[in-house]
């Protein structure tokens, strides 16, 4: 039962149950809440994180306790600068959820938090040599263009059990006007063979593909 004098209120794109398609939590079963707004603009980014309803932590957890799943996977936008989050994480812990979050890696990490999800992006670099987590779980690099020097500096200044590369999805345009998604899939694979053929010692990378996007689900 929720006690506050006022119920916070969150920006909340969707929530929904589905399969976790990338990563190392790749087919594991959870329901997604998807929050608006994000400290960074990439301009590939798949969320439209700005279009979003606001919902009271009751109507939350209500959401989430009509579906089936034992993991949570909090993302966004940003979840690490919404306000009072942990308010909602912490009523999410006293269900027994697992909580996992998919973070960009600026801000720090709600201590509610088991698994977390870090995705650097290599085009605010320079915002990562001033602050950053001190680790995670998995990291999750897209690759959209010649990331390897900033994958080693993530690998030197943010440690982690699981390292990984993206292809980024890019939308091209026929001459017919019709636009299909492409992927860096061949620049992830030859930037894959750059990170492990180095010395003994460095961390092994691995390939994440969006599965569920080759699946059609959510």
């Amino acid at each position: 039962m929720i006690k506050l004098a006022t119920e916070p209120q969150f920006n909340i794109v969707e929530i929904f149950q589905s399969l976790q398609g990338e990563g190392y939590n790749t087919g594991m079963d959870a329901i997604f809440i998807r929050f608006g707004k994000c400290n960074l603009a990439c301009p590939w980014c798949d969320t439209d994180y700005l279009s979003y309803s606001t919902l009271s932590l009751s109507e939350i957890l209500k959401q989430v306790e009509a579906l089936n799943a034992t993991n949570i996977i909090i993302t966004g936008g940003e979840p690490s600068v919404v306000p009072e989050i942990d308010l909602l994480l912490k009523q999410l812990k006293q269900r027994g959820y697992f909580l996992t979050i998919e973070t960009n890696g600026l801000q720090p990490v709600p201590s509610e938090i088991d698994f977390i999800s870090a995705s650097p992006k290599a085009l605010y670099a320079k915002k990562y040599h001033s602050q950053m987590l001190t680790q995670a779980d998995e990291v999750r690099i897209v690759v959209d263009g010649d990331v390897f020097d900033f994958c080693q500096f993530i690998e030197q200044h943010l440690p982690a059990k699981h390292y990984y590369l993206s292809p980024c999805e890019q939308i091209t345009v026929s001459s017919s006007k019709t636009s299909s998604p492409s992927f860096t899939l061949l620049e992830t694979l030859q930037l894959l063979g750059r990170l492990n053929q180095r010395a003994q010692g460095q961390p092994h990378w691995q390939l994440s593909l969006q599965t569920h996007k080759l699946l059609g689900i959510r």
